[in-house]
């Protein structure tokens, strides 16, 4: 079984809705997700917010944090997950941004990825750096680590 479907089996035995908030995977984990039959019944809906607008706009987080601390940051993941949440219908929601790479203009290293899940209980951040490994490389190992993250959250 892979690992998109033992999330969508877990989520769907406790009965809870998932929804995602991406941006440097641009829809990669929504899309292994839906890629499973039955995922209907678990995942409510995906925000893609590449864009510095599309984030305040679509998942409420803040201008100042942006400014602050950039949209790859502790900060700015969780408002994002918390702003997946709030958007949807769903139980969890996990948010994911990052520096894919190639680095064009930031002062943050390449392969440095943020996670959060949200769910009523809060929201809890977490940091890879997966380095300079690719673009299309961190962009499969934050599925792979963000599907990870909600299989653990789901089966607690």
């Amino acid at each position: 079984m892979s690992l998109a479907a033992e999330v969508i089996s877990a989520a769907r035995a406790a009965g809870l809705k998932i929804s995602t908030a991406e941006s440097c995977t641009g829809g990669m984990l929504a899309a292994a997700l839906t890629d499973i039959s039955g995922a209907s019944a678990v995942f409510d809906r995906g925000f893609i917010t590449y864009s510095y607008a599309s984030k305040p706009e679509m998942l409420g987080i803040t201008p100042e944090t942006l400014d602050a601390h950039g949209a790859v940051s502790a900060e700015a993941v969780a408002q994002m997950a918390a702003g997946a949440l709030a958007n949807s219908d769903a139980d969890i929601a996990v948010a994911i941004t990052g520096i894919a790479g190639p680095l064009i203009g930031s002062t943050k290293p390449e392969g440095l990825v943020w996670f959060a899940m949200a769910t009523a209980s809060g929201v809890k951040t977490t940091m890879q750096e997966f380095g300079a490994i690719g673009r299309a490389n961190v962009r499969q190992a934050s599925v792979e680590k963000a599907l990870n993250l909600l299989l653990s959250a789901i089966k607690r």
